[in-house]
């Protein structure tokens, strides 16, 4: 069987292609040439540009295969491309639009936590990205309800691990490393943020690959469980290097204006996160790798190789590593919160709702104060 893989040599790109070759694939990768890998055997290596019509058609002439898996490149062109050239199409890329918290076909409460991965496509009229990866996942689908090829779509969650670009973690690794003892978090780190550990990640596709007829016409999310909180992995982070690094709270707001907290919580405020169970029951998608384990590895890693991959991560961050600003807005909001703490409001202690009766048939009571003195004080923040 022949295989052709457009990218390949990305952060998923190498496990994907060996995953194939182990298959019995005979594997062709075509990508622009910029990054070299070395595969586990034989590949065909074509170079030109996925991005556009013209070289896909140049580049990969009358050619077929037996299966096609683009993950790199412009959906909606290689979908197109792969028209009389392939028999199966397997498309890759993000998780797609979803429609506006207060539309009103999610109900009175507004979105859930986590829409289902069956959720309709939602199609913005902003025509952001969100939107573009929901319409290209529907043109693939569109494909396969032609009957052009049978297609299926794999929506990542954002990526990380060993090769990512720009990896989110940097902004935290490095700050430990020039010796930064302070970072700054957004609403108590609370912030679920679904991610998704390369390996798992080119799983989940080789499980679309070894079985076509539960995939085939299908839209999959896939992510990772458990989910963390970006307050656990950053202190996982710390805790791998060895530091001790205090995490600075602020509201969303303040935050956001540090370059490290706005890169870590560059889609706002809220949780970013699907609901996968659809290939967890559909494919028995199920990490290869714990979430914690794969924090770590890819801590190790990116230490492991900063020297090599360091300008070119920060070149396609977002973090202007401002040390001098971001201690100034720590020194303002600690001097701010001081003030606002010091605010007196006498509080009612919290006590039990339900009747603990010292004599039958005695009514429930608010205790007097010194049997809820223990309960003084203030407690702890648990954030999770």
């Amino acid at each position: 069987m022949d295989a052709l893989v457009l990218g390949g040599t990305g952060p998923t790109g190498p496990l994907i292609v060996n995953g194939l070759l182990e298959r019995g694939y005979n594997v062709t990768i075509m990508h622009g040439g910029f990054h070299h890998v070395m595969f586990a055997g034989p590949v065909e290596d074509l170079h030109g540009d996925v991005h556009f019509k013209e070289t896909l058609e140049e580049t990969l002439g009358n050619r077929t295969w037996d299966l096609m898996i683009a993950m790199y490149g412009r959906l909606r062109l290689t979908a197109d491309a792969a028209v009389g050239r392939t028999d199966r199409f397997i498309g890759v890329g993000g998780g797609g639009g979803k429609a506006p918290a207060n539309d009103a076909s999610w109900g009175p409460l507004g979105r859930q936590f986590a829409p289902p991965a069956d959720e309709r496509l939602y199609f913005g009229a902003s025509g952001g990205f969100g939107d573009g990866i929901a319409r290209a996942t529907q043109h693939v689908l569109d494909h396969h309800n032609a009957g052009h090829y049978s297609a299926s779509y794999i929506g990542y969650a954002p990526g990380y691990g060993p090769r990512q670009p720009g990896p989110e973690d940097w902004s935290v690794v490095r700050r430990i490393l020039d010796g930064r003892k302070q970072f700054i978090i957004a609403d108590g780190g609370i912030k679920l943020h679904n991610r998704i550990y390369v390996e798992n990640a080119a799983h989940a596709l080789l499980l679309a690959v070894d079985k076509p007829k539960e995939a085939d016409g299908n839209f999959f999310s896939v992510g990772e469980l458990p989910r963390y909180t970006m307050r656990q992995r950053i202190e996982l982070i710390a805790k791998t290097m060895g530091a001790e690094l205090e995490l600075v709270d602020m509201p969303y707001p303040l935050a956001s204006l540090a370059p490290a907290c706005n890169y870590f919580w560059q889609s706002g405020p809220g949780h970013a996160a699907r609901d996968d169970s659809k290939i967890r029951e559909v494919l028995g998608f199920k990490e290869i790798v714990d979430p914690a384990e794969a924090q770590i590895r890819t801590t190790n890693w990116l230490l492991e190789n900063k020297k090599e991959f360091r300008e070119e991560w920060e070149m396609q961050m977002a973090d202007t590593w401002d040390y001098a600003g971001e201690d100034e807005l720590i020194r303002r909001w600690k001097k701010a919160y001081e003030d606002v703490a010091s605010v007196k409001i006498e509080p009612l202690l919290r006590v039990h709702r339900y009747r603990h009766p010292k004599a039958p048939n005695e009514p429930w009571q608010r205790p007097e104060p010194e049997a809820v003195e223990r309960f003084a004080g203030r407690r702890e923040i648990d954030y999770y």
